[in-house]
């Protein structure tokens, strides 16, 4: 897989996503689960990491890494579950599966992520971080990925295709909705609705601090490496303004680039990292 081929099937998941349909398949079939702060998303892959199918929750049982709410956060990935099984016309129960843990989190929190997902009747092969999730769809040997999510902004240094620096920060989507609520005198669901009604053009000026923020951890973790990055790969939901790479690039000075549909990335990378 590489950038174009990545960028082909991520929009691929988001056109199976939207029109609730499925892809044709044979064979075993690969899950990922993404608990997410502001989604929850799975995706569906065969062996050869096509996309069949995908289902998408917006949620807040997940908190910077963290289960907030387990039955809540279960329920959901059921939900989404049963959605998939009645269009593939399969039991998918304890399939494989896989989900994905932002860099930094401890241990016991990344065993509650994977409980979840085996209390929804699948069965956890395995557990990686998220901006690893990424590259692995995007197909990057050499830079950084940084996955900004709706609670944490998260790093991963890759070195001729191994991982040589993981860190993670909570500075996320939820933190532009704060500033948006605070500047416009609105509740923080309101907040939340404009980011994805209001024009970007208006809204963007307003949370521009908070990623230039964004910038800053990005560079100081990549200080603590050791290591030269002269490419930067940002994902997630968070970073869907136009301007936000642009915003990179002039903080940091390194070339900052963005994937189609960033908030369907990781899912997808995550299914493709699914074990057997």
């Amino acid at each position: 897989m590489d950038w174009n081929s990545g960028n082909k099937a991520i929009l691929e998941f988001c056109k199976l996503i939207k029109s609730k349909k499925t892809n044709p398949y044979q064979g075993d079939l690969k899950i990922g689960v993404d608990l997410g702060t502001a989604n929850i998303v799975i995706a569906v892959v065969d062996e050869e990491n096509r996309p069949i199918a995908g289902a998408l929750k917006s949620a807040t049982v997940v908190r910077d890494g963290i289960v907030v709410d387990y039955i809540g956060a279960v329920n959901i990935v059921r939900e989404l579950k049963q959605d998939i099984e009645k269009r593939l016309d399969i039991d998918l129960r304890y399939a494989n599966a896989v989900t994905a843990i932002p860099p930094g989190i401890l241990k016991g929190n990344s065993k509650i992520i994977a409980n979840v997902v085996d209390s929804a009747d699948f069965k956890v092969s395995n557990v990686i971080d998220e901006p690893t999730a990424a590259a692995t769809i995007l197909g990057i040997d050499d830079g950084a990925v940084v996955d900004v999510g709706g609670g944490t902004t998260g790093i991963s240094i890759l070195v001729d295709g191994e991982v040589v620096f993981t860190a993670d920060e909570p500075t996320g989507g939820t933190h532009m909705s704060l500033v948006l609520a605070g500047a416009n005198r609105i509740s923080f669901e309101e907040a939340e609705e404009m980011k994805k009604t209001e024009d970007q053009r208006l809204i963007f000026p307003t949370i521009k601090p908070v990623v230039e923020k964004m910038a800053s951890i990005v560079g100081r973790f990549i200080q603590q490496s050791g290591h030269a990055v002269h490419r930067i790969y940002v994902v997630g939901g968070a970073c869907m303004f136009d301007d936000f790479e642009k915003t990179f690039e002039k903080e940091l000075e390194i070339e900052t680039v963005k994937p189609v549909e960033p908030l369907l990335v990781t899912p997808l990378g995550i299914a493709f990292n699914c074990k057997g």
